[in-house]
């Protein structure tokens, strides 16, 4: 019975991740990654427009050379925590967005809570 005990502790760690992993694997593919990687290339396209290099940027995100390295190839989806350090680091407004899927005959404006 005590394997059992250590199977069901283990899970119940990773059981809350488990969903933002999945979340994050399918936004890091979606759209065969266009996201990041226009994430990507718009850290590049501005880190050089400022002339800093990959170290500067990552000294002023408090981060590693390595981590913007990563982040410009496109190797690993950034955490919003990143995306602000980036983005002040850089002089920029970092925008997120939620948008309707599709056309549909809503409004556009959420879920019709009428009753």
């Amino acid at each position: 019975m005590r394997s059992n005990e250590g199977t069901e502790k283990a899970r119940a760690k990773r059981a809350p991740a488990e969903p933002f992993d999945r979340l994050r694997r399918r936004l890091a593919h979606a759209d065969d990654g266009w996201l990041f990687a226009s994430i990507a290339a718009q850290v590049t396209e501005r880190r050089l427009a400022l002339g800093l290099s990959q170290v500067e940027l990552a000294r002023l995100c408090a981060t590693s050379q390595s981590a913007i390295a990563r982040l410009e190839a496109g190797g690993r989806p950034p955490r919003i925590d990143t995306l602000l350090r980036l983005a002040e680091a850089l002089d920029c407004d970092l925008a997120v967005e939620l948008r309707p899927r599709g056309s549909g005959t809503g409004t556009g404006t959420g879920p019709d809570r009428r009753t």
